[in-house]
C-alpha cells in the first residue's frame, strides 16, 4: 500500500510546477493569493489591486501561505488544488476500506485517482478541487456515521466532522458548500421515507461548528467592505444561477458528455451502477450507502444542469461519489463480466491514437503546429499505456485477481493523463503571459507603469509580479473600480494623455487596439507579439 501511495504521489505532483499558468482561472486565483501574501490583508481579497468579492477567501489563504513558505512559482500556485485532489482520493479509499474492507478500499482509491475528471481538475488552479475535497469529506463522514450504532460517540464525531467540512466548503466556494449536502439529506430522507439520518445530524452542536468555521470571515469582510453581502449572495449566487448575466450558458445536456469522458476509464460501469443488488454490507435500514451515493450524484448533475451558468468543472463533486459507488458494486460483479468493460476505454483510446495521426488537419493560427504535434504524440503515448494497462487487467481478471486488474488499469490511465497534461503546456503558453512578461524586464524598471488596454490576461500580474493599470476594461473588476476609481483609466483618450506624459511606460493590448493607437501616432515599440496579443513600450 505504501508503494502504491508513493507512486501515486509521484505521478500526481510531478507536473504541478512544470506548466505555465493559463488564463483566466489559473491567473486569477494565483494573483489573488499572491496579492494576499504580499499585502498581509487576510480579509479583503484583491485582484490586480482592486477589491474582489466573487468567491470566499479559504483558497486565497492557502495559496498565500504556499507562496510565503515555498516561494512564488507555478508549483506553489497549484499546490492546493493538487493536494486537495490527492486528499480526496485518500478520503475515498479510507471510507471504502472502513465500510467494505481493505480490498475495496484499495480499489476505490485506485478508481478515484485514475478518473479523468478528478485528475485533470486537480492539476489546474480553480476552486473546484478544494470544494470537492470538503464536500467529499462531508459525504464520507455521514456514510461512516451511518455505519455506527445510533448512540455511539464515534457517530457523533463523524457528524461533527461533516459539519466542519461543510463550513470549509462554504469558505471555499460559497453557498453551494451547504446546498449540495443539505439538499441530498432532504431528498434521500423523503425518498426512503426515513428521518433517522435527519434526526442524527446533531443540529445544535453541528450548526455551532459550522458557524465557527464560516462566520468570522464573512462578518469581518462585511464590516470592512459595505455592500459585500449584497454582491456576494445576490449577484454571485442567485443571479449567477438563475440568469445568464455571467455569459456561461449551456444546453440541458451540457454535462452529459463531460460525465462520460470524465469517468474514463470506468465509464462502462454506469449501466450496472443502478442495478438492484443484495450487497452483504447493505444494512436492513431503509437508507443504505448506495441510496445516499445515488442521491448525491443525481442531485449534483441535475442541480448544475438546471443552472443558467455552466462551467465544465462544476460537476466535479459527483466523481468521488461515483468512485465509491463503483468500488462498492465491484464486490458483486464477476471477473468474467468485468473483462468486457475493458473494451470501452481500450477502444476510445485506440480511436484517439488513430485520430492523432491526422493532427495536421487541425493546425491553424490559434493552434500552431508546434502546439498540435506534441499533443498528438502525447495522445499516442497515453493510448499505448492505457492499452497495455487494459491487456494487463484482462490477464489478471482471467486469474480472478480483480484488485490487481483495477490497479493495473488505474496506474496506466493516471500516467497517460499525466503525459497529456505535460504536453498541454504548449497550448497553455498561448493562453499565458509567461512569455510576454519575460520580454518586458529589459525595457522597464520597477517604477515603469504597465497598462492593460481594452484587454487583460489574468496571468499578467502573476508573471510580472506587480499589478497593471486597466484601461477601458471592466468585466469582473466593475465593483472594485466603482469602489476605488483612481486605480484604473476609464477611456482610451485618458490613456493616450497619460502615455504621452510618462517618461517610461509599457502596455498590453490586442492587435486591433494597437492598430488604432498606431494610427493616432502614439510612440510605441513592440517587444512581444503573437496572433492575439501585442506588448509595447514607449519609444
Amino acid at each position: 500500500m505504501a508503494g502504491l501511495l508513493l507512486l501515486l504521489a509521484l505521478v500526481w505532483f510531478g507536473t504541478l510546477g512544470t506548466r505555465s499558468l493559463i488564463h483566466p482561472d489559473e491567473g486569477r486565483y494565483a494573483s489573488l493569493a499572491l496579492e494576499m501574501a504580499r499585502s498581509g490583508d487576510w480579509v479583503t481579497p484583491r485582484l490586480n489591486g482592486l477589491p474582489y468579492f466573487e468567491k470566499p477567501a479559504l483558497q486565497y489563504w492557502i495559496g498565500a501561505l504556499a507562496f510565503r513558505g515555498l516561494g512564488i512559482s507555478e508549483f506553489s500556485a497549484r499546490l492546493w488544488p493538487g493536494l486537495a485532489g490527492f486528499l480526496t482520493v485518500l478520503v475515498v479509499g479510507f471510507t471504502a476500506g472502513r465500510l467494505w474492507g481493505r480490498e475495496t478500499g484499495v480499489r476505490a482509491l485506485a478508481i478515484a485517482a485514475s478518473m479523468s475528471w478528478i485528475e485533470l481538475n486537480s492539476h489546474f488552479l480553480t476552486l473546484d478541487a478544494g470544494l470537492t475535497l470538503f464536500l467529499t469529506l462531508a459525504l464520507c463522514a455521514v456514510l461512516l456515521a451511518m455505519a455506527c450504532p445510533p448512540d455511539a460517540r464515534l457517530r457523533r464525531r463523524w457528524i461533527w466532522l461533516a459539519w466542519a467540512a461543510m463550513g470549509a466548503a462554504v469558505l471555499s466556494k460559497g453557498l453551494v458548500g451547504i446546498v449540495i449536502p443539505g439538499a441530498v439529506l432532504v431528498l434521500v430522507s423523503l425518498w426512503r421515507r426515513d428521518a433517522t439520518l435527519w434526526r442524527g445530524m446533531q443540529w445544535g452542536s453541528g450548526l455551532l461548528i459550522f458557524l465557527a468555521v464560516t462566520a468570522p470571515w464573512f462578518v469581518l469582510v462585511s464590516v470592512r467592505n459595505p455592500g459585500f453581502a449584497e454582491f456576494f449572495f445576490i449577484h454571485e449566487h442567485f443571479a449567477r444561477y438563475l440568469t445568464d448575466s455571467h455569459n456561461r450558458e449551456g444546453a440541458w445536456w451540457y454535462y452529459l458528455p463531460l460525465l462520460l469522458a470524465g469517468m474514463l476509464p470506468w465509464t462502462s460501469a454506469l449501466p450496472w451502477l443502478l442495478r438492484q443488488d443484495g450487497a452483504p454490507d447493505d444494512r436492513p435500514a431503509s437508507i443504505a450507502p448506495r441510496h445516499l451515493l445515488l442521491a448525491w450524484c443525481a442531485f449534483v448533475l441535475l442541480f448544475f444542469s438546471a443552472s443558467s451558468s455552466k462551467l465544465p468543472s462544476y460537476i466535479l463533486p459527483m466523481f468521488p461519489a461515483l468512485a465509491l459507488w463503483i468500488a462498492m458494486k465491484l464486490r458483486e460483479v464477476p471477473p468474467e463480466t468485468l473483462r468486457w468493460h475493458l473494451l470501452l476505454p481500450a477502444a476510445l483510446w485506440a480511436v484517439a491514437a488513430v485520430a492523432s495521426t491526422q493532427s495536421a488537419r487541425v493546425v491553424s493560427i490559434t493552434a500552431p503546429v508546434e502546439v498540435v504535434v506534441p499533443l498528438a504524440a502525447a495522445l499516442r503515448s497515453g493510448a499505448a499505456l492505457v492499452l497495455a494497462g487494459c491487456a494487463l487487467a484482462w490477464w489478471c481478471l482471467g486469474r480472478r485477481r480483480v484488485t490487481a486488474a483495477v490497479l493495473g488499469l488505474a496506474v496506466a490511465h493516471s500516467m497517460a493523463i499525466a503525459i497529456l497534461l505535460q504536453a498541454h503546456n504548449g497550448y497553455g503558453q498561448l493562453k499565458s503571459a509567461a512569455a510576454l512578461a519575460a520580454a518586458l524586464p529589459p525595457s522597464i524598471t520597477p517604477a515603469t507603469p504597465v497598462f492593460a488596454v481594452r484587454d487583460y490576461d489574468q496571468t499578467l500580474p502573476f508573471y510580472l509580479r506587480r499589478d497593471v493599470v486597466l484601461v477601458d476594461y471592466e468585466d469582473e473588476f466593475a465593483l472594485g473600480q466603482q469602489r476605488e476609481p483612481n486605480r484604473w483609466i476609464p477611456t482610451l483618450d485618458e490613456f493616450v494623455s497619460r502615455w504621452q506624459a510618462a517618461p517610461q511606460a509599457a502596455a498590453y493590448m490586442g492587435p486591433a487596439t494597437w492598430v488604432e493607437l498606431h494610427r493616432r501616432g502614439l510612440p510605441m515599440r513592440i517587444v512581444f507579439q503573437d496572433p492575439r496579443r501585442v506588448v509595447v513600450v514607449k519609444q
